[in-house]
């Protein structure tokens, strides 16, 4: 069993940590909110007061953060992993980023003798809850091989896909297509409301067919029932789509419907709508429809 340094105990960060505690490793968890860290104690984990007190005698270092300048602080900052961690330590970076941020964090981390894989995930808080994750995993084969044991607590599906920023990559494409699906799903409820059908029974039906979808499983009800608790947040997927639209720009490939979602996204956030489950892009779409939200 390993000593793991767990930074960042958010909706995803949280219930991996504590996946990770009770599979017999000894977790110890930081979060700048230190309330946050009362579900990894209760499930026998370790809270520390800093990035440095976590990493100190940690074999692996893993990070679920909100965005990219969060990972640099916490990798690559005065009081960061890379300075306080012993040289050698495996450390999986769980965050979804920008692929060329990754990929100069990785190799700073090689230049100090460090190994860094890049771990997007995609499931959601329930995925999370469930340890039923699909981790899209970047970095050095070896290193994979020997994360794998502690990617297979936390997930499901787990796929090495290339070298260092490749799993954000492949995020990005995920994020892409998820969004793009969720918007689509919005319009066709919208229209179907707007013709009186059973939506309930539309929806099970189209579920059996070539429409069906994880979305669809995952995001339908809450359209119907107009509830939009968050499992991933409207403003965390808009931040998202920025990574895919720039990567998108900088690569020369053009994603018209790409842009389109991440602009009524970007709408949703404006609205005051960020803090709702990603799902909720159905109340833009309604509006500009007109119809209830």
């Amino acid at each position: 069993m390993s000593t793991i340094a767990f930074i960042g105990l958010g909706i995803m960060g949280s219930p991996m940590a504590v996946h990770l505690q009770n599979a017999g490793h000894r977790v110890i968890g930081y979060n700048r909110s230190p309330e946050k860290t009362q579900p990894l104690v209760a499930a026998g984990g370790t809270a520390a007061g800093s990035v440095a007190e976590a990493v100190a005698d940690a074999d692996v270092v893993a990070t679920m953060l909100p965005d990219s300048p969060d990972v640099v602080d916490v990798l690559a900052g005065e009081d960061g992993v890379l300075a306080h961690a012993r040289p050698g330590t495996l450390i999986i970076d769980f965050s979804t980023i920008r692929p060329d941020v990754t990929t100069e964090l990785a190799g700073q981390a090689t230049e100090r003798g460090f190994r860094l894989l890049d771990a997007p995930v995609s499931g959601g808080e329930a995925g999370a809850k469930n340890a039923a994750l699909s981790i899209m995993v970047g970095g050095g084969a070896e290193d994979f091989e020997t994360a794998t044991p502690y990617l297979e607590v936390v997930g499901k599906t787990i796929v090495h896909v290339g070298p260092a920023g490749s799993g954000q990559t492949v995020k990005a494409a995920n994020q892409l297509i998820v969004a793009g699906n969720i918007g689509l799903l919005a319009e066709a409820i919208l229209f179907l409301e707007a013709y009186g059908v059973d939506t309930t029974a539309a929806v099970r039906v189209l579920g059996g067919g070539l429409a069906g979808s994880a979305v669809l499983d995952q995001k339908a009800q809450k359209m119907l029932d107009r509830s939009f608790e968050p499992g991933f947040r409207i403003e965390l997927h808009h931040k998202d789509l920025g990574i895919v639209t720039s990567a998108a720009r900088e690569a020369g490939v053009t994603i018209p419907l790409g842009a389109t979602v991440a602009q009524l996204m970007g709408a949703a956030r404006a609205a005051g709508d960020g803090s709702l489950d990603h799902s909720a892009l159905f109340r833009t779409l309604a509006r500009l429809s007109g119809r209830d939200a």
